[in-house]
């Protein structure tokens, strides 16, 4: 079968998501299924130039999985005429000057999110890659979970009736990096280098709402309950951005959404992130992998008697939804899509505009927390 190889300058990867979920998890593991099967037979072979600011870690990540080509001058790895796709997974500070360097030397780009520190920002990026005719992406990793693909069967199906309302709850405890490390970079607890869970959640939020019912207004409080952090030196750090942000959305049709955002909090619930979507003829809670439901015909009639310890298992009242497929690594399964998108055309509707709508919502987020009211989302047109 004939090989056709795409080079893609991967930004970043050095960092924990750059490496894990895009080189590891994605761009190699297409690379040790034989590439990526092209509508008309060709294996597409993607080839990263991997790009940070440590030679020592690139030159260990390059050797450790047998790849050769790795520099730490972005510029030198643009100019390189063998590639063809920018990718750009570093602090958020960083992108926007990364990406206009991209567009610049003609090539595609996909990005992780928030595509930019503003919606003018992040509009500034779309025009300018439409301007320069480039294909142009943004992860929007979680609408591929298992749970919430299983979300959007249900949906498709009908399965709700009329939906009423959608609650979130994410995060778990990152410590504060004192007596243990910290699960996350520093810099996401300092807002001068584009942290805060607002600004990253609530581009997530958009989207993930957006595929339930378009958002229409967002009130937000946030909050920053760990005053001071730890950074990867040992040196006590103040931290500036928020670390829990609570919302509450209204979307089309008078649903409402509530979503809790924290990296403050201690898990109890079965996985990381779960959403619990009612209507009036079911109801079903997707995490990243299980989504389990209870329909009209199936829901128990509790009676409220606090003299009385409970007797029911609530959780055995709810059925669970089967995979029926073999689910992929999301961030693949959209890396795949973004590649046959620049390869052979295919649609792929994620682009810089739906990643600019994300930061719309993060910024009406801090605005409305600022501001102590709710705010309207304006539609955004190109």
């Amino acid at each position: 079968m004939a090989r056709k190889s795409i080079g893609i300058v991967m930004n970043g990867v050095t960092g924990r998501m750059g490496y894990r979920q895009h080189l590891l998890r994605s761009i190699l593991a297409i690379r040790e299924q034989g590439g990526l099967r092209l509508a008309d037979g060709t294996d597409l072979w993607p080839e990263p130039v991997l790009v940070g600011r440590s030679e020592a870690k690139l030159r260990d990540l390059a050797a450790r999985h047998g790849l050769d080509a790795w520099t730490t001058d972005l510029d030198e790895a643009l100019a390189r005429p063998d590639t063809e796709i920018y990718f750009d997974a570093q602090v958020t500070s960083a992108r926007v000057e990364a990406i206009r360097a991209a567009v610049a030397a003609g090539k595609h780009v996909y990005t992780e999110k928030p595509l930019a520190d503003d919606l003018a920002g992040a509009l500034a990026l779309a025009g300018l890659a439409d301007e320069a005719g480039i294909k142009h992406g943004v992860v929007q990793d979680k609408l591929f979970l298992p749970g919430l693909l299983k979300l959007r069967r249900l949906i498709d199906g009908g399965f709700f009736g009329r939906i009423l309302s959608v609650r979130g709850e994410f995060g778990y405890w990152v410590f504060e990096g004192d007596w243990q490390e910290a699960q996350r970079p520093s810099w996401n607890y300092r807002a001068e280098d584009g942290g805060g869970i607002i600004l990253d959640m609530f581009c997530h939020w958009r989207y993930v709402l957006d595929a339930i019912a378009q958002v229409r207004s967002v009130q937000a409080l946030g909050a920053t309950h760990v005053p001071q952090r730890v950074d990867e030196d040992g040196k006590p750090y103040e931290a500036t951005a928020d670390d829990a942000a609570y919302g509450i959305f209204e979307l089309d049709g008078g649903i409402v959404a509530q979503i809790n955002s924290s990296w403050t909090t201690r898990v109890f619930r079965d996985e990381l992130v779960e959403f619990q979507v009612d209507g009036t003829e079911g109801s079903a809670v997707a995490g990243l992998r299980r989504c389990r439901v209870q329909h009209r015909s199936m829901t128990p009639k509790p009676v409220w008697n606090p003299d009385l310890p409970a007797t029911e298992d609530f959780r055995s009242q709810w059925q669970e939804i089967p995979d029926n497929t073999v689910f992929d690594n999301g961030f693949k399964t959209q890396w795949e899509m973004f590649l046959r998108h620049v390869a052979e055309d295919a649609p792929f509707e994620w682009d810089f505009y739906a990643g600019a709508r994300g930061v719309q919502l993060a910024e009406l987020g801090l605005q409305a927390w600022r501001e102590g009211r709710r705010l309207e989302v304006p539609e955004l047109r190109r």
